[in-house]
């Protein structure tokens, strides 16, 4: 069993941009085990990957790798398909999708190890996600958009892009989305989360101690004071802006366009209409559109 103190300082108290439904999700299924519900902070290791062997992470026993094991991506016919699903955080350590999750660290050395790669001759990022984590995220986005050029670049969702995983979408050439899937949910959530009152229940009393008023401004120890509030919702509007501006230089809109989806989410033909794709097909269809051009 492993604790939780590091999840909960990637999913609480920080700007993600994630679907709000997911985010829910994750805190319903984890709120006992992070001690939102009760005071033990205890879990299982089912978003870490410091428990798993060898095996788990390399695909073979011992450790021993082969070529493959550094090549996060798939060679279909001359195209390299990044897969990004599930929760996208800062690092997995990983260049394949683990336990639910996609590292952008991972995305990062595929996407330029396929463009430097002579047998690539074009990169799809092949997405189903609801989003996670801010950190990290706009840099691989601005790496994919510099890329520009260099190999087309194509975005295929098989499903869904929502926040985080619209911004790696929208970096690239070209996206389709299915007549079911949805693209969107530009925005930032930010989930704070206080002990203060469980703990008072329990008969515990904490003091931060600390040099700079602002120091301790924030503590899952302390309830959310209005000033903490306003500086927290500063930092929300500012991730946002970014966000809004991303998606903006990426998909040749203006920001106030962006800005007034209100981080709304389309659906198929919708996202294509407000400029958030550019195509409605399958995953297959897009796939062989890809190859055609390539021809």
């Amino acid at each position: 069993m492993t604790s939780f103190p590091h999840l909960a300082t990637r999913l609480f108290n920080a700007p993600l941009a994630i679907l709000p439904g997911k985010a829910e999700v994750v805190m319903a299924a984890l709120a006992e085990r992070l001690g939102v519900t009760a005071l033990t902070r205890a879990g299982t290791s089912v978003f870490m990957i410091e428990d798993a062997d060898e095996e788990a992470l390399y695909g073979t026993p011992g450790g021993a790798r082969s070529r493959d094991d550094y090549v996060g991506y798939d060679l279909v016919a001359g195209v390299a398909v990044i897969p990004v699903r599930g929760t996208l955080v800062q690092r997995t350590g990983t260049l394949r999708p683990y336990s639910g999750m996609t590292g952008y660290d991972g995305l990062r050395q595929n996407f330029l190890t396929a463009l430097c790669d002579e047998a690539v001759d074009a990169i799809v990022f092949d997405i189903d996600s609801p989003g996670g984590e801010v950190a990290g995220c706009f840099d691989l986005v601005d790496t994919i958009h510099g890329a520009r050029g260099r190999k087309p670049i194509w975005s295929i969702l098989g499903e869904n892009a929502y926040s985080a995983a619209y911004a790696i979408a929208s970096a690239a050439d070209h996206i389709t989305v299915p007549r079911t899937g949805g693209t969107g949910s530009v925005g930032v959530i930010y989930m704070h989360v206080s002990f203060e009152d469980a703990l008072k229940k329990a008969g515990v009393e904490v003091t931060l101690i600390t040099k700079g008023d602002l120091k301790g401004e924030g503590s899952d120890m302390k309830n959310l004071s209005e000033d903490t509030f306003k500086r927290m919702k500063a930092d929300v509007e500012a991730v946002g802006a970014l966000f809004d501006a991303t998606v903006a230089r990426n998909r040749g809109l203006k920001p106030k366009a962006v800005f007034d989806t209100q981080a709304g989410t389309f659906l198929g033909e919708e996202g294509v209409k407000i400029g958030f794709a550019d195509a409605v097909m399958a995953p297959d269809e897009a796939f062989r559109a890809l190859l055609a051009q390539l021809d």
